[in-house]
């Protein structure tokens, strides 16, 4: 019976007589109108019902409303056919499927058939299908509970974004409101709070975007949007909108406020302040500008004792940083000061040097001063002279006219002047006077001599007097003031004709006259012919006649007609008068020849020629070195002696000694000279010699190895001599005679002590050698007087340094030779000086024994 229940539970009709039906957005299958049940003992009952959850709440779903026989709780997903068994219960309790920890805490309420879902998912949205059986035992009933669950999931915080937080005015933007839960249909309302606290809707639908064009400064402020659905509402956080605008056109403000017709005005030394306000978003950036002159950063500039110089235009410039845009706005601000110092006076020449003009000037100030004449206004009316009390007078002038009155020289004018600045008035004074000395008159020329210059002034005076020039063939110059200078072309202006200067002045009835008289220069010179020695230093004159009008520079050049002005050659020394020149270091063929000394003024020109004969020093006479020899064996001094040949008093100044190196000298065979020495290439050394007296000299310093020849050249200034014939200086004499001398009485000294020595050994063992005793002491008188022949001496194998050896016996015998001293030796260096024996005694027949000495002397 379960089995056929079970079997009715799931059976399900053929597929074209199902039906679905629409529940919001899933699709559930309908059940059929009627179920045909096999046995057709029972009767299937529907019924539809509809549950809200909210996700993560607990939901009941109700499975009719008495406690049934059997149920099974299945599921059926969104968008599928699939029906899955949730629970069931066969009369045996409760069982959960898997199925079921998928959807939720899911409980059976005990006594019943429905179930508790706590923390519902999302998951469970869907199908819930409850089959109950009922009066299973007598006729069984099944009821088919069709429970639609709808999950709903409520607004999260939702969460504003802004296309653009810092919008430039007048641009468009969007703004958004994101969620990330929250089940449809949501309502979204917009809200903005000013800065002072105000809150209104500006937009509310159910759109999450908001779209605000033309964004202007008003909608600066805070923003926040509110999410609404059919569980909850949530508000985000606000977000601040920042309207980036400006800088509108300043407005500058001034203090103190003095508004005029030109602008703004203040009195000079106050206190004045200029402020700048423009609106901007970020706040603007504030400059100041005096001119289009930069002067202050910041919104208040302000001026401490504000001075005439700071009149003229400022400019406020404000700027917006972050849009980089600017705006300006300009006032102009006048100063009023008074004019500084004092009232100026002058007076001046009027009607041709008739009358005088009286000037008072007070410049500056603002407004202008107001000026009045005071003093000796003989024939002026008093309205005349106050004149300067108009309106912005910049001067007043009186006219005065001449008078004999001798009070018209050395008068005195006052000119008085106020300011509506000032609170006292202040004056100045002229005062009128004759030039005190006479006109004065002089000519010069320009640089490059092209033209003449004739100056005429008369200093001195109030007012200055007028002079002017007139001349020869109706040259001359207009008058001007205080000084004249006609100007005229080198070399047409006449000889011997007058210019005249005229001078006037207006208290003076007639007219001062100075006059130039223009002549063309004439030189003169000592000396037209100028004889010198080679090498001195000659001085040429030439000077002018007499001092001519206009005045002449005297100029020189040289002999090959070179001007010698700036040259190191020649000195200059020269005078409006004269010049001299001096010519340095003169030489022959250099210097001599004619020179040319020459001027001219604007009349003309003239020149004189001096003849310079520069002579050489006579030929000095002829040297010849006498004596060229080293004074010492260690080669490196050489004494010198020459002689002049035709010698005079004087001819010549000194000489010229030289040296030259020609070869190395070899070494000898043990000499410390044997050492390379680098001699440099063949140079003529010199040595002056100033004094002509002198005949001998010794050059050192030499190197010993090598070999010099040396030449004497005479000199007298300039002149060289010839030089004399080169020598190689000669070796030093050697002295050989204290060497040999002591080298032959050493040599006897030996000999006598060696016969010595012998005669006391053949005395002592005459016994033992009684024929050598015999043979020495036993002899005939006859014989032991025969003389002997000398022997020549023979050199047995001396060796170096002056060793003596004594030669051996030739034969035996019992006699020896006694040394005798020879005759005077002639020896070379290096060479044996020889010594000879002299014969013994008689008293034996026997040969004498012939003994050599030998002494070799070398060169220390």
């Amino acid at each position: 019976m379960v089995a056929q229940l079970l079997g009715l539970a799931f059976l399900f009709l053929p597929t074209n007589l199902v039906t679905f039906t629409t529940y919001g957005m899933s699709v559930y299958p309908l059940p059929p109108p009627a179920v045909q049940i096999d046995n057709n003992k029972g009767e299937v009952v529907y019924q539809d019902t509809s549950v809200y959850g909210v996700v993560g709440k607990a939901v009941i779903l109700e499975c009719g409303t008495t406690l049934p026989d059997m149920y099974i709780w299945s599921f059926t997903k969104p968008g599928t056919e699939a029906i899955k068994a949730v629970v069931y219960d066969l009369g045996y309790g409760p069982k959960l499927q898997k199925l079921a920890e998928t959807l939720g805490q899911l409980t059976v309420i005990s006594n019943s058939a429905a179930v508790s879902i706590e923390k519902l998912p999302l998951a469970a949205h869907g199908l819930f299908t409850c089959q109950a059986f009922y009066d299973i035992e007598v006729e069984p009933k099944v009821y088919y509970y069709y429970v639609h669950l709808t999950v709903r999931v409520p607004v999260s915080k939702p969460y504003l974004l802004i296309s653009d937080a810092s919008p430039v005015e007048g641009s468009t933007m969007w703004m958004r409101c994101n969620l990330d839960n929250g089940t449809g249909p949501i309502q979204y309302v917009w809200q903005h709070e000013t800065r002072s606290g105000n809150i209104s809707t500006f937009a509310q639908g159910n759109t999450s975007v908001v779209n605000i064009t033309d964004i202007n400064r008003d909608h600066t402020g805070w923003y926040r949007c509110v999410a609404s659905n059919a569980v909850n509402s949530e508000t985000s956080n606000r977000l601040w909108l920042d309207i980036i605008f400006g800088p509108d056109i300043p407005q500058i403000d001034v203090t103190p406020y003095s508004l005029t017709e030109r602008g703004y005005s203040a009195l000079e030394r106050e206190t004045v302040s200029l402020m700048c306000q423009a609106q901007s978003n970020p706040v603007s950036q504030y400059v100041w500008f005096y001119n289009n002159s930069q002067v202050f950063t910041g919104p208040q500039f302000t001026i401490i004792k504000i001075l005439r110089m700071h009149t003229g235009d400022y400019t406020c410039l404000a700027q917006n940083t972050y849009l980089n845009t600017r705006s300006k706005k300009t006032i102009s601000l006048t100063v009023y000061y008074p004019p500084d110092g004092s009232p100026s006076c002058s007076v001046e020449p009027a009607l041709n040097y008739t009358s005088l003009r009286l000037l008072c000037s007070w410049s500056g100030g603002f407004p202008s001063p107001s000026l009045k004449w005071t003093g000796d206004l003989k024939g002026v009316g008093q309205d005349e002279a106050g004149a300067g009390q108009q309106t912005n007078p910049l001067t007043n002038t009186a006219i005065v006219l001449p008078s004999e009155d001798v009070t018209i020289n050395n008068s005195l004018f006052t000119c008085t002047g106020s300011h509506v600045a000032l609170k006292q008035s202040t004056e100045c004074s002229t005062r009128t006077y004759i030039p005190l000395a006479e006109p004065v008159c002089f000519a010069y020329v320009t640089n490059n001599n092209q033209y003449l210059m004739l100056s005429c002034s008369w200093d001195g005076g109030a007012p200055k007097a007028l002079v002017w020039w007139e001349g020869p063939g109706g040259q001359g110059k207009g008058g001007e003031e205080n000084s004249n200078i006609l100007i005229i072309r080198s070399g047409t202006a006449p000889s011997g004709k007058p210019y005249t200067c005229y001078a006037k002045h207006p208290l003076l009835g007639q007219t001062k006259t100075c006059r130039l008289t223009l002549e063309a220069p004439v030189l003169l010179t000592q000396r037209r012919v100028v004889s010198v020695y080679e090498g001195s230093d000659v001085q040429l004159t030439c000077n002018l006649r007499t001092n001519y009008l206009p005045v002449s520079e005297i100029s020189w050049f040289n002999n090959r007609g070179v001007d010698v002005q700036g040259t190191s050659k020649y000195t200059l020394l020269r005078t409006s008068a004269w010049a001299n020149l001096t010519v340095r270091d003169t030489r022959e063929t250099q210097d001599s020849g004619e020179y040319r000394c020459s001027t001219s003024n604007a009349v003309g020109g003239t020149e004189i020629n001096v003849t310079l004969v520069v002579k050489r020093y006579p030929m000095p006479p002829n040297t010849t070195l006498v004596k060229t020899k080293y004074n010492s064996r260690q080669r490196n001094e050489v004494d010198l002696e020459w002689q002049v040949q035709n010698e005079t008093d004087g001819g010549w100044t000194g000489f010229i000694l030289e040296h030259i190196w020609v070869s190395e000298r070899p070494g000898r065979r043990g000499s410390s000279n044997d050492s390379k020495v680098t001699i440099s290439p063949p140079v003529w050394y010199s040595n002056i010699i100033e004094d002509p007296d002198i005949r001998s000299h010794t050059v050192g310093s030499l190197i010993p190895t090598a070999t010099y020849r040396f030449r004497i050249t005479p000199v007298n200034h300039r002149t060289i001599g010839h030089p004399s014939a080169a020598k190689t200086p000669a070796e030093p004499r050697y002295n050989l005679y204290p060497a040999v001398i002591g080298a032959v009485i050493g040599g006897m000294l030996f000999a006598a002590i060696l016969t010595a020595l012998l005669f006391v050994f053949i005395i002592r063992n005459r016994n033992n050698n009684p024929r050598l005793h015999d043979m020495l002491f036993g002899l005939q008188h006859s014989q032991s007087r025969e003389n002997i022949n000398i022997p020549e001496d023979e050199v047995v194998g001396g060796s170096e340094g002056g060793v003596e050896e004594i030669g051996g016996l030739s034969s035996p015998g019992p006699t020896m030779a006694i040394p005798r001293a020879s005759s005077p030796l002639t020896t070379s260096p290096g060479s044996a000086i020889p010594t000879t024996s002299q014969a013994p005694p008689p008293g034996d027949d026997n040969e004498p024994v012939s003994v050599t000495i030998t002494v070799n002397v070398t060169d220390p």
